[in-house]
């Protein structure tokens, strides 16, 4: 267990009362827990699944397998995932809700656990703009993947991740949740200006050469929706996953 604290709190006070709280709990002289490193290499192919819906809208996930927490190109990783669709500046948005109003949400996202991760796209839309949809987003994929982001890109998405980190840092709870997962997940803690530093120091070229690898890789799918089977969803998304 870990018990993370941030505020206008003394340390050796909160310790006291931490040890108060779980008195009896407690396992004198005994070693913290190394960091989870995780071994699992899913070996199964990327699959399509649907499940059916009576809504109005076709939800539909898109990603690809990444790479856990300790395989490094973190920071890179986290530019790619802004530059591609992590606001409403971005290629994904533009190119499909701003641009041509098919979509009414948009984003991509990076899950990073122990052993293993992923890159997803999300998008939300009308049944019948489904498949230009889906075709749209995986072209945007397809570019970025060949022909990576510019430097201006790069440079704008390094500065919304610098922002963002500071701005969601404003509060103790924010601060709280931060060094316990640092602890959690990495067993150390770098500072905050550490970690802007770093964000900075990421280059389009390391960008790049993360979308090549990961864009490339084959892409599994869910659509949640009006869809009783998968022959039934539009053939631009079962060509996204037989790709």
């Amino acid at each position: 267990m870990v018990v993370a604290v941030a505020g206008n709190v003394d340390h050796d006070d909160t310790v006291e009362l931490v040890r108060r709280a779980f008195d009896g709990h407690l396992v004198g002289g005994a070693e913290p827990a190394p960091r989870r490193t995780g071994r699992l290499r899913a070996k199964t192919a990327p699959a399509l699944t649907v499940l059916e819906r009576d809504s109005e809208q076709a939800h539909l996930c898109v990603g690809v397998r990444g790479l856990g927490r300790h395989e490094g190109h973190r920071w890179a990783l986290s530019v790619l995932n802004t530059a591609v669709g992590g606001g409403l500046s971005w290629r994904l948005f533009l190119e499909i809700r701003e641009e041509r109003g098919l979509a009414y949400s948009v984003y991509s996202s990076v899950d990073t656990f122990a052993d293993t991760g992923a890159f997803s796209v999300y998008l939300g839309c009308q049944p019948e703009n489904l498949a230009q949809v889906t075709t749209l987003a995986r072209d945007v994929l397809v570019d970025v993947a060949t022909n990576g982001v510019t430097d201006a890109e790069c440079a704008r998405a390094k500065g919304s991740l610098r922002g963002g980190l500071v701005l969601g840092l404003e509060d103790s709870a924010s601060r709280m949740n931060r060094i316990g997962r640092s602890e959690l997940s990495y067993g150390n803690h770098r500072s905050v200006s550490a970690t802007l530093a770093r964000i900075d120091a990421v280059t389009t070229d390391e960008v790049n050469a993360i979308a090549r690898t990961l864009l490339a890789r084959p892409y599994g799918a869910a659509v949640a929706g009006p869809y009783q089977r998968t022959r039934d969803l539009p053939a631009a998304v079962r060509k996204l996953v037989d790709h």
